[in-house]
Parts: structure tokens; sequence; C-alpha cells
């Protein structure tokens, strides 16, 4: 009988003596619409950080993407039942080119400007996953373009430098993946 007194004793005691921040209902209420530090008004962060954001439903998703000019379909999960929604990409393989003899040099300020390149395509929202192939083999690496179409995803993959350059070429293929989820 002793034991679980105890048990039950330093459990009290342990959330007893935990440090959190003492705020009242008062202290609250003091905050109001007028209350500024600095430019910042503290009523308006607080609701902004208390009010989570509203997530776009599936419909409005589709909607947009559809307005977009880009191709969907809905999978449903057998296991889940999950309705996933299907997005089509296009995957564009960089391939070793005809023109491989630059100097170093030239190669150097290639490169330089490629990766500018795929930053700029990944910055405006056309490219989601660029990379590199570590095996040496003629295709050198990948890029995935999320643009409605395959002409749109052949013209910027055709802007790349090492493509103008002859360096690399491209091969594209239309590619599905599930919109949103993340790799792993």
């Amino acid at each position: 009988m002793k034991k679980p007194v105890l048990i039950l004793a330093i459990i009290f005691f342990c959330f007893a003596c935990k440090d959190e921040p003492k705020t009242s209902e008062t202290d609250l209420e003091l905050i109001t619409e007028d209350t500024l530090v600095g430019d910042i008004n503290l009523a308006d962060t607080l609701k902004t950080n208390v009010e989570k954001p509203k997530k776009e439903s599936l419909k409005d998703i589709k909607a947009a993407l559809a307005a977009k000019g880009f191709k969907t379909f809905d999978f449903v999960d057998e296991k889940t039942k999950d309705t996933i929604l299907m997005q089509k990409y296009f995957m564009a393989f960089l391939k070793a080119g005809p023109i491989r003899g630059q100097n170093e040099e030239e190669n150097a300020e290639l490169q330089k400007e490629h990766m500018a390149h795929l930053r700029k395509m990944y910055d405006l929202g056309y490219a989601d996953i660029s990379g590199p192939f570590d095996d040496n083999s003629d295709i050198r690496g990948i890029t995935i373009y999320n643009v409605p179409t395959l002409k749109m995803a052949d013209s910027l993959a055709n802007a790349d430098p090492m493509v103008k350059a002859r360096r690399l070429e491209i091969e594209i293929h239309p590619w599905w993946a599930a919109k949103g989820f993340p790799l792993r």
C-alpha cells in the first residue's frame, strides 16, 4: 500500500514543480486591439498564430490544376480507401550529347550556367526535382518538370545552356505521380 502512495506522491511532486509560464485570462484580456509592441499589434499576431491555415479541398486543387491546363485523375487506394490525386509531370532525361570536347574552362562555365538554369526552373515552379546520376552512363541526370504540356517541358529543357552547347541532349517522357506526396 505504501508503494502506490509513494509513486503517486512522486508524480504529483514532478508536475507541481514543473516550471511553466503562468498566463492568466486577465493577462490575455489586457492584450487588446490597441496593444502595440513597436509596430506589431500583439492581438493580431496572436490571432494569426492561433488560426490554422485552411486546407484546400481535393476538388479545389483539381479545379485549379485544370484551369492551368494540367492533366489529372483520381486513384483510390484499395487499402486505405483514400482518393489520391494523380498529376501528369514530364521527366526529362539529360543524356550525353554529341559535343563533349569542351576544355576545362568552357566546361566549368557551362556547368555554372546549367546549375543557374536548373535553379531558375525550380524557383519559378517549373521543375520540382533535378539531379545527376552517379553511374557515368549516357544518361547523365533528370529533371522533373511541373508544367501542363510536353511542348512547354521541351522548351524549358532545351533552354538549358548545356543542351544549347550540345553537351547534353534531352529525352522527355510523360510521368504520373501522386500530387503532394514527398520523397522518402
